[in-house]
């Protein structure tokens, strides 16, 4: 474990957590300097050749362009990604979303997966309003090694899929909704108190969590470690 992180001052990078564990640091932009911010960039991309950032803004996109010219933003993921080679994307993960509201943390959680070398199915806007919609598209579904289910007001789509599928489900509570729906608590508690069986839950509006672990069941449903599949090429 000696020299497995980069000291800064202000952070100590986690150099050898791609060695340890099949993926490399991530950077939390929000909330961070833009000195810091920068330098924290430059040195990951140094030491895994890749970077993704998650939950950045506009301008601190700018800012990372400035030192990685090759650096894209999505804004509606609010990610930033430095990528080297294109990966060959590998397994098969389902995002499914309840609304087109959700859309964001759903992306934040594909493009985590992808970015990570899964591939991605996305099926979005089949909440339980319209349940055909959902059911129309059970073929898809039944080919993916895990699901993410994300929704907000009451968040039933998780249970819902639960029960249509012998594989994972991770339900991702978002804070879409009105009142009542206590900025997504109405949602999380929802899915914390499913009936249907293989769900688990991360916290409201963690599609990054989301797409870190179904990456990792991903990679353990086609064969092999964790760790051995982190290239994904």
């Amino acid at each position: 474990m000696k020299d497995s992180f980069y000291d800064l001052g202000f952070t100590k990078l986690d150099t050898g957590r791609k060695e340890r564990t099949g993926f490399g640091e991530v950077v939390f932009c929000h909330g961070k300097r833009n000195e810091f911010l920068k330098d924290i960039f430059s040195r990951l991309f140094e030491a895994n050749g890749e970077v993704l950032g998650t939950r950045a803004t506009q301008e601190q996109f700018e800012l990372v362009k400035e030192i990685l010219p090759q650096a894209t933003y999505d804004s509606v993921s609010r990610i930033i990604k430095v990528q080297g080679e294109k990966k060959k994307l590998i397994g098969n993960i389902a995002v499914c979303t309840a609304g087109t509201a959700d859309i964001p943390v759903a992306e934040e959680s594909a493009q985590t997966a992808e970015f990570f070398g899964s591939y991605v199915e996305r099926i979005f806007d089949v909440g339980v309003s319209g349940i055909h919609r959902l059911l129309s598209q059970t073929e898809k579904l039944e080919k993916a090694n895990v699901v993410v289910a994300i929704a907000g007001m009451e968040g039933a789509l998780a249970s819902v899929v639960g029960g249509l599928v012998s594989v994972p489900v991770i339900a991702v509570p978002t804070s879409v909704g009105y009142g009542a729906n206590l900025g997504g608590i109405s949602a999380l508690l929802s899915m914390i108190n499913s009936c249907a069986n293989g769900i688990s839950v991360v916290n409201i509006d963690n599609g990054y969590g989301a797409g870190y672990i179904a990456t990792q069941i991903n990679r353990l449903a086609i064969g092999g470690s964790v760790k051995n599949q982190a290239g994904g090429k």
